[in-house]
Order: C-alpha cells, then sequence, then structure tokens
C-alpha cells in the first residue's frame, strides 16, 4: 500500500495584502505531499472579501485540498459564504463531517469541524450550573458527538481528524494556562479515541508545540503556522519522516 504524505498547515491567516503570496509558497507541493490538509483560521477576520482571497490561493493544486474553518472564520458572521466560495473552488470543508480521498488507491479519510473549547481532564468546564455554561460545554458535547459518528461511518484505510482547536494540552505548552479552556477540549480526543484515527491535526495555539498525543495514543500535531514557521509541514502515517 501507498505510504501516503499529508501536507499540513493551519492559522494562514491571509487578507487582501498577501494574495499571491501565499500561492508561490506551495507551489511544487504534488512533488512532497499526496494531499493538503488545512486546519481552519483561514482568514483574519473572517470577510467574504478575504474568503476569496483563500479560495484563489488553494484553488486549482494538483492535489487534493481537505479544511475546516476556525474562530476568525466565524468573526463576521460571513462563513457559510466563505465556506460556499472554498466548495465552489473545488476545496472540500468540512463541518463536523467526513470524506474520504482516494490516493493512488489508498482511501484517505478525513473527518472533523471547527472544534470548540472547554479544557482539559482536572481543568475543564461542567454540564453544571448557569444556561450559558451548559450551552458551552453542551455544544462541543455535540461536536464530538458528530465526530465519533463520522469517524466511525469513515470506509477508509488510514484515517485523520482535522480540527482548528486542540484535543490535548500538550501542544498547548508555551500559551497561558488560563486560557487552555478557550484553546481545546478533551472531549475531542475522546471521539477520536472512541473509533481510532492515525493522526489529529489541529492549529489553534500560535505560541503552542507541535508534538503530542491522545489518552488513546493517537499522534496529534499543531500545525499552526507560527509554530511549524513553514508554508507547511508533511508527515506520514507510519511515522513523521516521509
Amino acid at each position: 500500500m501507498k505510504e501516503l504524505r499529508i501536507a499540513a498547515v493551519a492559522d494562514i491567516h491571509l487578507g487582501e495584502d498577501l494574495r499571491g503570496h501565499y500561492r508561490k509558497k506551495i507551489e511544487g507541493i504534488e512533488r512532497r505531499a499526496d494531499v493538503l490538509l488545512v486546519g481552519g483560521d483561514l482568514t483574519r477576520h473572517g470577510t467574504i472579501a478575504e474568503g476569496r482571497v483563500v479560495a484563489e490561493e488553494l484553488s486549482g493544486l494538483p492535489i487534493p485540498v481537505v479544511a475546516v474553518l476556525g474562530n476568525h472564520d466565524y468573526h463576521s458572521d460571513h462563513n457559510q459564504e466563505i465556506v460556499d466560495l472554498l466548495r465552489d473552488a473545488g476545496i472540500t470543508v468540512l463541518d463536523d463531517e467526513g470524506t474520504v480521498v482516494p490516493v493512488d488507491g489508498v482511501r484517505l479519510g478525513v473527518a472533523g469541524g471547527k472544534g470548540f473549547g472547554g479544557g482539559f481532564a482536572g481543568k475543564c468546564a461542567s454540564d453544571f450550573g448557569e444556561p450559558e455554561t451548559k450551552a458551552f460545554v453542551r455544544h462541543t458535547k455535540d461536536i464530538a458527538e458528530r465526530w465519533r459518528r463520522a469517524l466511525k461511518e469513515l470506509d477508509a484505510d488510514h484515517k485523520i481528524v482535522l480540527s482548528h482547536y486542540s484535543p490535548v494540552k500538550d501542544t498547548l505548552m508555551g500559551e497561558p494556562p488560563e486560557i487552555y479552556p478557550f484553546l481545546g477540549s478533551y472531549m475531542l480526543a475522546e471521539a477520536a479515541d472512541a473509533e481510532g484515527a492515525d493522526l489529529f491535526i489541529h492549529g489553534h495555539a500560535h505560541a503552542g508545540t507541535e508534538k503530542g498525543v491522545t489518552p488513546g495514543g493517537i499522534r496529534v500535531r499543531n500545525v499552526a503556522l507560527p509554530v511549524i514557521k513553514h508554508a507547511y509541514t508533511v508527515y506520514c502515517l507510519n511515522g513523521d519522516d516521509c
């Protein structure tokens, strides 16, 4: 079976002043990778104009592109218009669902979406008290349940979870601990561990670290651009070195 090469990045934060700049950095990506995964915060402020720039930069690549939105992409309340622009440009955008990408006879399953916060074991919000607190926690719980179903239904040789928010605190080291609950949730890791995956990709934590692992042993990689310091990085599914 072919060894898949997974290019990944998040938090590219494209604006109109960067039109054409990111594209230059990913030219020739097909010689290094079989698929590109983009883990949210595609724009700075979630405007339609910025969404058009992202669509232009990522469209027409010789390899499949799968993306999720991040919190910045929701800021101007045009998240659905941005999704439509990206999908019209041939980019697969996951919104708490899964897709199978065929690559030279290998079926790569990718499940996920933006994700959400809540914190981690011992330091997490609970489904108790004020309606606002319960709504916050239940939102993440609902997302995790949709990801669990999406992973279970994927008919694929390999599975990857693609998210904006982190499933573990390992990859948040460097960020202030006080904001960990707003950077991810243990429930995202529970969904992945319940159904199994080869890799968990996320962004969002600009000051975090690259490598972590879920309690169930799934490799986690924080691919926020300020962390990986390149236009993308490439992973293989039997180890990071391709």
